[in-house]
């Protein structure tokens, strides 16, 4: 017997040992976090009772939904449970009226997501970097303004998640933030918004400096060749390509965004 349902935190467990097939990096409060941020839109698929897949959409207002975390279980595979699943959410922030929905997609997720109506947006890459050296920092301090320069960049609202990652680890200048958290492979820079490379070089070395003795991935727009030099500067090196990828939902304007602006992504679930 197959069914669709909310994910709830007693599906922890599960979910957690589903990821960790994939090898992805997200660690169980990274999970509690979706669950809090999307109650009612973070979707598991039974099958026979277990848990075999997984899919997450985080909306930002009505004006942007983000779907990720789109898993299955390895003995439950060629079935269609993702499928199934992304069409299910689809749905689902149709009736709530959702204006845009994006995705950050793997080579082996893009054509099903192709058929689901999305289309190719840009490029993003994860790169990383072994533990090392911290370089030296500056004192930076979070700042509760650093949500609308966030808007700025990224076209929606996202005070809610960033008030839920601030406690993982945050700082900001006037003209710029970023944001750390650990991971179960490494520990993750992002999301980070600058106006300028040095404001995001400043950033980056307050995130390796308190990363030091840890692996760290960064997730970036490779187009923004700012931030491609600063990862080259501070020895990261690309470890794998997706497409960001959208879909129109309700009718709407365009979605306003300063990809220049994005240094760094929150995070292929959240945008």
């Amino acid at each position: 017997m197959i069914a669709i349902r909310p994910l709830t935190p007693a599906d922890l467990p599960a979910a957690l040992r589903i990821q960790h097939a994939a090898g992805w990096n997200q660690t169980e409060t990274d999970w509690r976090n979706l669950m809090r941020l999307a109650p009612e839109t973070s979707f598991g698929l039974e099958c026979d009772g277990v848990l075999a897949a997984t899919t997450t959409a985080i909306c930002y207002e009505r004006r942007l939904a983000w779907i990720g975390m789109v898993l299955t279980d390895p003995a439950h595979r060629r079935r269609g449970f993702a499928r199934s699943l992304v069409e299910h959410a689809l749905e689902v922030l149709g009736a709530r009226g959702i204006e845009w929905i994006k995705l950050d997609a793997t080579e082996m997720g893009a054509p099903l997501y192709g058929q689901l109506g999305f289309e190719p947006e840009c490029a993003i890459e994860r790169w990383s970097r072994t533990a090392g050296p911290a370089p030296a920092t500056c004192h930076a301090e979070w700042s509760s303004e650093a949500t609308s320069l966030d808007r700025q960049a990224f076209g929606a609202d996202r005070s809610e998640l960033l008030a839920m990652l601030e406690p993982l680890g945050a700082a900001a200048r006037e003209d710029a933030y970023a944001m750390a958290r650990p991971g179960t492979q490494a520990a993750y820079f992002g999301p980070c918004v600058s106006r300028t490379p040095g404001a995001g070089r400043d950033l980056l070395r307050w995130c390796l400096t308190a990363h030091a003795a840890e692996p760290v991935y960064w997730d970036l727009l490779p187009d923004n060749t700012a931030a491609v030099s600063l990862a080259r500067e501070f020895g990261f090196a690309p470890q794998r390509r997706l497409t960001r990828m959208v879909r129109r939902g309700m009718p709407a304007a365009p979605l306003d965004h300063d990809d220049s602006m994005v240094y760094a992504s929150a995070g292929f679930e959240y945008g």
